[in-house]
Protein backbone atom coordinates (compact mmCIF):
# COMPACT_ATOMS: atom_id res chain seq x y z
CA UNK A 1 0.00 0.00 0.00
CA UNK A 2 1.29 3.46 -0.86
CA UNK A 3 0.37 6.71 0.82
CA UNK A 4 -1.85 9.29 -0.90
CA UNK A 5 0.05 12.43 -1.83
CA UNK A 6 -2.54 14.69 -0.20
CA UNK A 7 -1.74 13.19 3.21
CA UNK A 8 1.82 14.53 2.98
CA UNK A 9 1.09 17.65 0.95
CA UNK A 10 2.11 20.70 2.94
CA UNK A 11 5.11 18.88 4.41
CA UNK A 12 7.15 18.59 1.22
CA UNK A 13 9.40 21.51 2.11
CA UNK A 14 10.05 20.14 5.60
CA UNK A 15 10.91 16.73 4.13
CA UNK A 16 13.43 18.36 1.78
CA UNK A 17 14.91 20.48 4.56
CA UNK A 18 15.25 17.38 6.78
CA UNK A 19 17.41 15.80 4.09
CA UNK A 20 19.46 18.98 3.65
CA UNK A 21 20.07 19.17 7.42
CA UNK A 22 22.45 16.23 6.82
CA UNK A 23 24.36 17.98 4.04
CA UNK A 24 24.18 19.38 0.53
CA UNK A 25 22.26 17.32 -1.98
CA UNK A 26 20.53 17.35 -5.37
CA UNK A 27 17.01 16.49 -6.51
CA UNK A 28 17.47 12.91 -7.64
CA UNK A 29 19.40 11.99 -4.50
CA UNK A 30 16.72 13.53 -2.25
CA UNK A 31 13.89 11.71 -4.03
CA UNK A 32 15.84 8.44 -3.96
CA UNK A 33 16.31 8.86 -0.21
CA UNK A 34 12.58 9.50 0.27
CA UNK A 35 11.72 6.33 -1.64
CA UNK A 36 14.25 4.27 0.32
CA UNK A 37 13.13 5.60 3.71
CA UNK A 38 9.50 4.81 2.88
CA UNK A 39 10.19 1.38 1.33
CA UNK A 40 9.00 2.74 -2.04
CA UNK A 41 5.63 3.79 -0.60
CA UNK A 42 6.15 7.47 -1.30
CA UNK A 43 8.07 9.62 -3.74
CA UNK A 44 7.82 13.18 -4.97
CA UNK A 45 7.16 13.79 -8.62
CA UNK A 46 9.69 16.03 -10.32
CA UNK A 47 7.33 19.00 -10.67
CA UNK A 48 6.50 18.96 -6.95
CA UNK A 49 10.15 18.57 -5.98
CA UNK A 50 11.49 21.37 -8.15
CA UNK A 51 8.60 23.74 -7.31
CA UNK A 52 9.43 23.18 -3.63
CA UNK A 53 13.11 23.91 -4.33
CA UNK A 54 12.11 27.17 -6.03
CA UNK A 55 9.82 28.23 -3.14
CA UNK A 56 12.50 27.37 -0.56
CA UNK A 57 15.17 29.27 -2.46
CA UNK A 58 12.95 32.32 -3.04
CA UNK A 59 12.19 32.34 0.71
CA UNK A 60 15.90 32.24 1.57
CA UNK A 61 15.69 28.81 3.23
CA UNK A 62 18.06 27.14 0.77
CA UNK A 63 20.70 28.16 -1.75
CA UNK A 64 21.73 26.31 -4.88
CA UNK A 65 24.93 25.88 -6.81
CA UNK A 66 26.16 23.88 -9.76
CA UNK A 67 28.43 20.94 -9.06
CA UNK A 68 29.93 18.12 -11.04
CA UNK A 69 28.51 14.62 -10.90
CA UNK A 70 30.50 11.39 -11.01
CA UNK A 71 29.52 10.89 -14.63
CA UNK A 72 30.57 14.41 -15.57
CA UNK A 73 26.99 15.69 -15.77
CA UNK A 74 26.34 18.98 -14.01
CA UNK A 75 24.00 18.80 -11.06
CA UNK A 76 22.29 21.56 -9.16
CA UNK A 77 23.03 21.09 -5.47
CA UNK A 78 21.03 22.60 -2.65
CA UNK A 79 22.21 23.75 0.75
CA UNK A 80 20.14 24.79 3.77
CA UNK A 81 20.65 28.31 5.16
CA UNK A 82 20.46 29.45 8.79
CA UNK A 83 16.96 30.76 8.05
CA UNK A 84 16.11 27.35 6.61
CA UNK A 85 17.29 25.63 9.79
CA UNK A 86 15.01 27.88 11.87
CA UNK A 87 12.09 27.28 9.49
CA UNK A 88 12.72 23.52 9.70
CA UNK A 89 12.73 23.59 13.51
CA UNK A 90 9.48 25.58 13.55
CA UNK A 91 7.85 23.12 11.15
CA UNK A 92 8.95 20.15 13.28
CA UNK A 93 7.37 21.73 16.36
CA UNK A 94 4.17 22.31 14.41
CA UNK A 95 4.23 18.74 13.06
CA UNK A 96 4.66 17.26 16.54
CA UNK A 97 1.68 19.24 17.82
CA UNK A 98 -0.41 18.28 14.80
CA UNK A 99 0.50 14.62 15.20
CA UNK A 100 -0.42 14.72 18.89
CA UNK A 101 -3.81 16.26 18.09
CA UNK A 102 -4.56 13.85 15.24
CA UNK A 103 -3.63 10.89 17.46
CA UNK A 104 -6.15 12.14 20.03
CA UNK A 105 -8.86 12.72 17.44
CA UNK A 106 -8.62 9.46 15.52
Amino acid sequence: MSIRADVIRGHTETIILAHLMKGNSYGYEINKSIKEKTDNKYELNDATLYCAFRRLEESGYITSFWGEGNSGARRRYYSITNEGIEFYKKNIEEWNLTKELIDKLI
